[in-house]
């Protein structure tokens, strides 16, 4: 499921049902032809989502910038598995285009679990520990080769800058709802924390939804279709959007993460923030709520710093 603000118009989406996923099924995996195929609760946006059976999922791109991905995954994603200390989705096999579908597609390992959210986490600072020793574990594979920031994931792991037009534009929207000005001051702070130019592997989109809990706890990782080789402080965006600011503690102690890399992680989270906020103005619906209390957090660690 992905949380991730986009450059430029949204993507030119083709849907997806049922009875073209069985018909791809069938003419290219005839061996699953006979398995049921229904649809995943709360898919995503990314790609159109199914259960094959009772042990795999089909993933369908839904627009074609998500499946510049696909390759990518079926390349990296076992070998980034055999070195992580949680499960993530393991590649099964790759499809074609076809009976009117137009990109290449993925059937894939299921992972049992519930998607992360405060209320289910049964240990916040349990399951923020364990999130930073997945991450950890995740920047110490070797990025050489590994895809670095562009289309195929929407420039996760380069610099903010790239959205600094978008962000100016979203903050005007946004004026009379939230502190702009300090908005600003901290979207600068992060804008002019450096970076040591030192790539690793990043996931890119670490969200509430990408995060399977299992009896309370993290128990995988998934949705790697924003993964690549670059500066990995946008994985820290976690720490505000759905940490307890106890929890948010832990996981930069374990990550020991800088004062520069954490400006510039509290930069990704106040722009998907920013962005879902502008998207949900006048709702109050649980995107809405979400966005505004997870602004309250990045304000909130903000002013303790003594940053104003």
């Amino acid at each position: 499921m992905s949380d991730v603000p986009q450059l430029g118009p949204a993507p030119q989406r083709v849907t997806v049902g049922t009875e073209l996923v069985r018909r791809l099924v069938a003419e290219q995996f005839p061996r699953w032809a006979d398995l049921p195929v229904r649809p995943v609760d709360k898919g995503g946006w990314d790609n159109w989502t199914f259960h094959l059976g009772s042990g795999m999922s089909v993933r369908l791109p839904s627009a074609a910038e998500y499946a510049l991905a696909v390759e990518k995954e079926h390349r990296w994603l076992p070998e980034l598995a055999s070195r992580l200390p949680l499960p993530i989705p393991v590649p099964l096999a790759q499809g074609k285009p076809g009976a009117g579908y137009p990109y290449p597609w993925s059937i894939y390992s299921w992972i049992e679990g519930e998607s992360a959210s405060a209320e289910r986490i049964a240990d916040p600072v349990r399951f923020a520990l364990d999130l930073a020793e997945f991450l950890s574990a995740l920047r110490r594979v070797d990025p050489t080769g590994g895809p670095r920031p562009g289309k195929h994931n929407w420039f996760r792991g380069g610099t903010l800058r790239t959205f600094a037009g978008l962000a100016e534009r979203t903050l005007a929207t946004l004026d009379g709802h939230v502190d702009v000005e300090l908005a600003r001051e901290i979207w600068k702070d992060a804008l002019d924390a450096p970076w040591d130019g030192v790539p690793t592997w990043l996931h890119g989109d670490v969200a509430r939804g990408n995060l399977l809990l299992g009896n309370g706890k993290l128990a995988a990782v998934i949705d790697f279709g924003t993964c690549g080789a670059g500066d990995p402080s946008c994985d820290l965006a976690i720490a505000w959007t759905l940490l307890t600011a106890e929890g948010r503690r832990a996981f930069r102690d374990r990550l020991s993460v800088d004062r520069a890399t954490w400006a510039r992680g509290r930069g990704w989270a106040l722009w998907k923030m920013l962005d879902t906020r502008a998207r949900t103005l006048g709702g109050t619906d649980d995107e809405a709520t979400y966005a505004r209390r997870a602004l309250g957090e990045i304000f909130d660690e903000y002013r303790s710093e003594g940053r104003r």
